[in-house]
């Protein structure tokens, strides 16, 4: 059975979609089999994996509406050990469509069910909003990992996703646990990161990554050229750091 981990935080900007890249890019590049589940209308991890997003007629919206199945969606092997499920701005229309059809929160859950025996790893980049979509992503995952960037209002954001996580476990998805929080965009140079970094981990307690993502320009550069960055620099700081993630991902599930 494949771990399902949902990408979440309703903030946008915080380095959400670049995780959900380079995550899934670490652990293909370790040889487990991945799948990405891009559920952002944006479509960015679409393209940050290469794929061009406006070409695509069989997306995470025709899913969801019940026009093609999981199957005919998915991209095999996109970069090696890594499928994708791929969105385009067709799936902002989804959330007025689903309303009244019977078991809405769960039609991804349904659908991924059927592939999950296929993969190691499902990551599920979710949008910056708390909408159907997220708990759609929520439903589905065992866990959720929160990218938090290291700036002052970082905490008050995670405190309403918590929140939300919760509502979700007691009403939808009773096993979904907090994967963890991981720092991004961190600027050694400045003591308000350090400063973020020690709140939140004495608000969290052990739920916070080892691993911290620090500001990268080639890990802003990578989406652009449709790489992850284990492609586009595998040496730079941000590719580094994204295989310690993933190791500590790989590693948490087998600590259970």
């Amino acid at each position: 059975m494949g771990r399902i981990i949902a990408i979440a935080n309703q903030k946008g900007g915080v380095g959400k979609t670049t995780t959900a890249i380079n995550l899934s890019a670490c652990l293909a590049e370790m040889g487990k089999k991945v799948l990405t589940i891009d559920l952002d209308p944006q479509g960015n991890t679409t393209s940050g994996l290469g794929v061009d997003k406006n070409q695509q007629n069989k997306t995470a919206y025709e899913l969801l509406i019940g026009q093609e199945t999981v199957e005919s969606c998915v991209q095999k092997e996109v970069f090696p050990n890594l499928d994708l499920l791929p969105s385009n701005v067709n799936l902002s229309g989804a959330e007025i469509e689903l309303i009244g059809i019977h078991r809405k929160e769960y039609i991804l859950k349904d659908e991924i069910d059927k592939v999950r025996d296929q993969y190691e790893f499902v990551i599920i980049d979710c949008p910056p909003s708390l909408n159907m979509l997220t708990v759609n992503a929520m439903t589905t995952a065992d866990t959720v990992l929160v990218p938090i960037q290291c700036e002052y209002y970082a905490l008050e954001g995670l405190t309403q996703l918590i929140h939300t996580i919760n509502l979700v476990k007691q009403r939808l998805n009773p096993s979904l646990e907090l994967e963890g929080v991981v720092f991004t965009m961190y600027d050694a140079r400045t003591n308000l990161s350090l400063q973020v970094v020690e709140n939140v981990k004495s608000s969290l307690k052990n739920t916070v990554y080892k691993t911290i993502i620090p500001r990268n320009v080639r890990l802003a550069e990578a989406p652009s050229h449709g790489m992850p960055i284990t492609q586009y620099d595998p040496r730079s700081a941000g590719a580094e750091s994204y295989r310690l993630l993933a190791e500590e991902v790989a590693q948490h599930g087998q600590g259970e």
